[in-house]
């Protein structure tokens, strides 16, 4: 047991100490009450005992009268500040303070143990060599029997170490977010809940571009559509990847958007005191994803490509247009020699003139090398190989390809794409030419509603493994009694017919059901005509038309 050296204060600093640990105000430091509590209760410690526990407690104690004049300091005082004892007993405590402490600071101190109030805050002091450091202060009045403050008592700890750490800390997170903002790219930290943890400024931008959908939520939908990519599967298996294309369709845009995404995993700092022994396994860890947009290359590319298949789609529809008028011309030719065939199968009676007869021969004969010269002439249809398809991408570049018309026709276009859809597997062209017709369709019926507002709106979603695209128009609408007539082969409704031949539903029709699809008209629908297009994710059935776009 360390030894105190007695003086003539002594009992009243005996005196002092017995009644502040007898109620020890909010604040006190729980080494202190710590290091009684190992001798037991502190009601039945004789005052010399207190006096040597509070000389060898590990935090720095002073005790001063009420003009802040030292009467007692222990030995971690000795021991922080380089000043032994005798040389600050009789000093202010003012002897420790490096001025470099505001004066409100003081104020604020005296104004406070005055009212009888423990103050804590933090001062600028120097060591007896002249070495500041900040230390972390609580002061509290000790009170006499008649309630007057008799004593302060002072208890601080060197902060430096931990102020220079949280500056430290401070400037690399300040260095950091600087980085991260100034990176040509987007950047953000996600956790396991899916929820973002830190983000940047690029990160931001996209949000308000995206009119407030978490770009996150929508890359991690894009990343699982595509790879499979799983955020808790990745955590717990450590795995990332690099170099993934994604492509997002914010909602009422007509300009998609495409990124290139890499992954890391990184685990999570936890801070719970019971989360102190924890393993790192044991860990939460969170995915820090990077994308770079491309779409500036992207449009640059596929506006290479659009201009390519502008050009194949026009000879692919004059190629159309010519199966049209021959199937047509095919199909009203055959009426009228199933008439012929059907008058000379009849038996031949006495009125029959055999010169009538011999012509309907001749005539039929005739015709039916016509229609093998028609079918000899119609062109054959092209095969098509199957690959992964976005309807997204697709319907997009049909609405580009159709941008002109509807200009043209002054229709405004409202474009509602699911941010993200699963590929599925199809035939591209034979896809493209679905929505051609069915967009050209919609076009048509506005033109002849004659209608000051014109509307085509083009949506799409997935509904239980099901890729649904609607494509809806504010035209005259379909009546219940034409709704499966206009689906019929060479059947033409529109008051100027033009070059239709009453084909482009129908073959619509054979696209989709060559998909194990198919499409409807919206019965409960008004004010227009909505067409619903069905098309099961996983990918199309032997069944697929060879028809092309």
């Amino acid at each position: 047991m360390i030894q105190t050296k007695s003086s003539p204060a002594s009992a009243e600093i005996v005196d002092a100490i017995s009644s502040f640990l007898a109620s020890p105000p909010e604040g006190t430091p729980v080494e202190i009450i710590e290091a009684f509590d190992a001798f037991g209760s502190m009601q039945h410690l004789p005052p010399k005992l207190f006096l040597e526990t509070v000389e060898q407690a590990p935090v720095a104690i002073s005790i001063t009268d009420p003009t802040a004049k030292i009467v007692y300091a222990n030995s971690a005082f000795e021991l922080l500040t380089g000043y032994a004892r005798g040389e600050v007993i009789g000093h202010n405590e003012s002897v420790l303070s490096s001025r470099s402490t505001p004066d409100s600071v003081y104020e604020d101190l005296w104004d406070s143990i005055k009212r009888r109030k423990v103050w804590r805050g933090t001062l600028v002091n120097h060591k007896k060599g002249g070495e500041g450091y900040l230390a972390e202060l609580v002061v509290s009045p000790v009170l006499d029997n008649q309630g007057a403050i008799a004593y302060y008592l002072a208890m601080h700890r060197d902060i430096t170490e931990l102020h220079q750490l949280e500056r430290r800390l401070s400037f690399q997170k300040s260095l950091t977010e600087a980085a991260l903002d100034a990176a040509p790219m987007v950047v953000t930290m996600i956790t396991a809940e899916r929820k973002v943890l830190l983000d940047n400024h690029a990160y931001k931008a996209l949000l308000g571009d995206f009119r407030g959908m978490e770009p996150a939520e929508m890359f991690l939908n894009a990343l699982e559509q595509q790879i499979g990519f799983d955020l808790m599967s990745a955590c717990r298996a450590g795995e990332g990847f690099t170099n993934i294309d994604v492509r997002l369709d914010p909602s009422g845009s007509a300009s998609p958007r495409w990124f290139i995404c890499s992954g890391v995993r990184v685990a999570e700092l936890d801070d719970a005191a019971q989360s102190y022994f924890r393993q790192p396994e044991q860990t939460r860890c969170c995915l820090l994803l990077t994308a770079i947009e491309v779409t500036g290359s992207r449009r640059r590319i596929n506006d290479a490509r659009l201009n390519m298949l502008r050009t194949s789609i026009a000879e692919q529809q004059m190629v159309q247009t010519m199966r049209e008028a021959i199937s047509a011309s095919i199909f009203k030719l055959q009426e009228p020699l199933n008439i012929i065939r059907a008058a000379l199968s009849m038996p031949e009676t006495g009125a029959d003139q055999n010169g009538l007869r011999q012509a309907l021969r001749h005539a039929l004969q005739s015709s039916d090398r016509v229609m093998e010269s028609l079918h000899a002439a119609l062109p054959s249809p092209t095969a098509e190989q199957m690959t992964t398809v976005n309807i997204n991408e697709i319907l997009h570049e049909v609405v580009r390809l159709s941008t002109e018309r509807l200009l043209a026709s002054g229709m405004v276009l409202d474009w509602r794409p699911a941010a993200v859809l699963p590929p599925m597997i199809g035939r591209t062209n034979a896809l493209r030419g679905l929505f051609k017709y069915l967009i050209d369709n919609a076009i048509q019926a506005v033109n002849e509603s004659r209608r000051d507002y014109r509307e085509l709106r083009l949506q799409t979603r997935l509904v239980n493994r099901e890729l649904v695209i609607e494509v809806i128009d504010n035209g005259p609408g379909i009546n219940e009694a034409m709704r499966l007539k206009v689906f019929e082969p060479f059947f033409c409704g529109w008051r100027k017919a033009g070059t239709h031949a009453g084909m482009g539903l129908t073959l619509a029709q054979e696209v989709a059901l060559g998909h194990d699809g198919g499409v409807e008209i919206d019965a409960d629908f008004h004010g227009g005509c909505r067409v619903f297009v069905r098309l099961p994710v996983n990918g199309a059935g032997g069944g697929l038309s060879d028809e092309p776009g």
